[in-house]
């Protein structure tokens, strides 16, 4: 017989008796997605389960995503395979983030399997977006409900640095995935509740705000997550399984385990565009004219054209 249990006060939640590694009833699986959805971060320990099981888990709550970037098993490209050791590289996770907002339809959920696990240190943090919207202001949720902010590629961008054919690949993945923009504040498409759905990996400004309001607005929501009443820390022994609901809370790892090997196994499940918190209005930033000062000083020719950057004159075969 399964169980749940509170992980914490605000959020998260650990499932008791459940084998993943056997094919879920539709009850059961319904009594997972369900407390995945109330709960926002599941832990299921003791789950001695094959990569494809794993996989087949994951199907079970829609179509698995390739990542552009992560890397993966060579016989089941939407694995990911985080194997972090002290002859690699250090990785780009000790960030707070949502999984791949640079996606125009950002994940549902993420599914984590523990592997090989450091001796000290390697945990997850989490933090609650849905929590940290609720400890705001009225006054600061009136005003960035409707703005949009604009998500690209962060961190990943160096994984292409220094070399011309990998500055190609990065073109080709942002021709596939245009860099979207996404509501400040979404709904979240299952319980209605709003969610701040901005992050400091993926998320570079808000549209509708000149610079540097827009700078300092976004900076102020991206610190929520270091609020210690919306954070769930988990530890991980191995074979544990650790699912999330993307729409709602970030995470970041914590690179405090070197030189210590940590190896973990990710699958995640395609989403749908966020719905704003209402309809979102693009607002323009006039241009500040002072009445009565010309544009020129009289008498001066209008210019014939305006200089053209290098590789403008190349794109038009100049």
């Amino acid at each position: 017989m399964y169980e749940i249990s509170r992980l914490g006060p605000v959020f998260g939640a650990e499932v008791h008796g459940m084998d993943l590694g056997s094919e879920l009833s539709g009850e059961q699986f319904a009594f997972v997605r369900e407390a995945l959805i109330t709960h926002e971060v599941l832990k299921l320990k003791d789950q001695n389960i094959t990569a494809e099981q794993q996989l087949a888990f994951g199907r079970r709550f829609g179509k698995l995503l390739v990542s552009p970037f992560s890397p993966n098993a060579d016989e089941a490209p939407e694995l990911i395979v985080l194997d972090t050791h002290r002859h690699g590289r250090k990785p780009l996770t000790d960030i707070w983030h949502s999984d791949e907002t640079y996606r125009p339809e950002p994940p549902f959920v993420t599914i984590l399997r523990a592997c090989i696990v450091p001796e000290l240190g390697g945990d997850t943090m989490f933090a609650s977006m849905r929590a940290a919207y609720e400890r705001l202001s009225d006054r600061m949720k009136t005003l960035i409900s409707g703005l949009t902010a604009y998500h690209d590629f962060g961190r990943f961008d160096q994984l292409f640095s220094g070399d011309a054919d990998r500055r190609k690949m990065l073109h080709e993945v942002e021709l596939a995935l245009p860099h979207p923009n996404h509501p400040v504040v979404r709904l979240h498409p299952e319980t209605g509740r709003k969610v701040l759905f901005v992050n400091r990996h993926f998320t570079t400004r808000i549209n509708e705000l000149p610079d540097d309001e827009g700078r300092a607005i976004l900076e102020f929501l991206l610190g929520r997550t270091g609020v210690a009443e919306t954070q769930l820390r988990v530890s991980w022994e191995p074979n544990t399984v650790v699912l999330w609901d993307n729409r709602s809370v970030q995470h970041y790892a914590p690179y405090d385990y070197y030189p210590q090997r940590r190896r973990m196994e990710r699958v995640t499940v395609a989403g749908a565009a966020p719905l704003a918190d209402i309809e979102s209005c693009s607002v323009a930033v006039p241009r500040m004219e002072v009445e009565g000062v010309p544009d020129q000083p009289p008498g001066l020719p209008e210019p014939a054209s305006s200089p053209a950057r290098p590789f403008e004159r190349q794109g038009s075969g100049r």
